[in-house]
């Protein structure tokens, strides 16, 4: 597993304000444990990282650095925002070749 993983844990960690004792309470694992896992020491295994995806919110893409979105409903907001973007576009493009035939 590459660093990807261990650094954003420890962000999600720190984006929420909570201290390694309280993440890994909650987590069921004790503290030294995340810090491995936080610095790369050490690697998880599928259960842990199934509870980390549901504790933080997040997909198991993201933690494992696989995506850049954090949920599937981030990526469908991000491809919603291109659509309507691209339908902004040809919407000027239509205006500007209409603008032209009245010409």
């Amino acid at each position: 597993m590459d660093s990807t993983f261990s650094k954003t844990m420890s962000a999600l960690r720190k984006q929420r304000g909570l201290s390694q004792r309280r993440a890994a309470a909650d987590l069921k694992i004790s503290q030294a444990l995340l810090s491995h896992y936080e610095t790369g020491a050490r690697e998880p295994g599928l259960d842990f990282v199934c509870r980390a995806c549901a504790y933080y919110g997040v997909s198991a893409d993201y933690l494992l650095g696989l995506s850049a979105w954090q949920s599937s409903a981030d990526r469908a907001l991000n491809a919603l925002a291109e659509l309507t973007a691209g339908l902004d576009a040809l919407a000027q493009q239509g205006r500007a070749k209409l603008e032209e035939l009245k010409k």
